[in-house]
């Protein structure tokens, strides 16, 4: 919840130049909600897409105030939408459940859902972090088929290193990221776990995209604060591979 909607548009815009010779990666952006539309206008025909950072549970429309449907958000020129945020998790009562029902609604919509996934650190410390992670990729995931498994992004959040400035080893993110495409590969097999794609969020920084992203089953990062600056991020992006 940052940045108001000319805030959000000067950032936008000064990131198009910085990442336009980058081509190795898929870059996405999670404005907020009232930033969305603009924003996707300015960037069409860029290499930058455009993600919501929450949805509804479903497409119907009708009397459900306050609610954005998937599909609104895919009018207004979204291609991917952030589900299960740790925050809307800890914060605002999100559930494996909802974040189940919005994951299938998106999809439906025709957009990429990031799905994510992450333990707190009273969980870590008793040794439950790859249940934890497990529990809520199962629910999160569930009656999803093969085929769409090929639209989704995982992305793995340890909470006690997200706004902390404490960051998982590269040791202790691959082995998660190992352990969440072992899951996968049990559900869906093996042919979509190696191809579905893991982000790291939790204090990404352009100091330490590098090490991260050296890391077998690292695919890419979910950027917090270190998105609210362009020149920042883009730093993350192109990044010395």
């Amino acid at each position: 919840m940052y940045k108001l909607l000319g805030e959000a548009v000067d950032t936008a815009l000064e990131l198009k130049p910085l990442v336009a010779n980058a081509n190795h990666c898929e870059i996405v952006i999670g404005p907020v909600f009232t930033a969305l539309k603009t924003i996707a206008d300015r960037l069409e025909g860029s290499n930058i897409h455009v993600a919501a950072q929450n949805c509804g549970t479903q497409n119907d429309f009708g009397a459900h105030t306050g609610e954005i449907a998937p599909a609104m958000l895919r009018d207004a020129g979204c291609s991917h939408v952030i589900i299960g945020h740790s925050e809307r998790r800890q914060f605002y009562g999100e559930t494996d459940t909802s974040v189940n029902k919005k994951t299938h609604a998106t999809l439906a919509a025709g957009m990429t859902a990031i799905v994510c996934v992450g333990e707190h650190l009273a969980e870590r410390e008793a040794g439950n972090a790859e249940s934890v992670v497990e529990e809520q990729l199962t629910g999160s995931l569930a009656g999803l088929t093969v085929a769409d498994m090929e639209r989704i992004i995982i992305a793995y959040e340890p909470v006690w290193a997200i706004g902390t400035g404490k960051t998982a080893t590269p040791e202790q993110a691959q082995e998660m990221h190992g352990h969440i495409r072992a899951c996968v590969e049990k559900t869906h097999g093996s042919g979509i776990a190696s191809a579905v794609r893991i982000l790291y969020g939790g204090s990404v920084k352009p100091d330490n995209i590098a090490t991260l992203m050296s890391q077998p089953d690292v695919d890419g990062a979910l950027v917090g604060g270190a998105s609210l600056e362009a020149e920042s991020f883009a730093a993350i992006v192109n990044f010395d591979r």
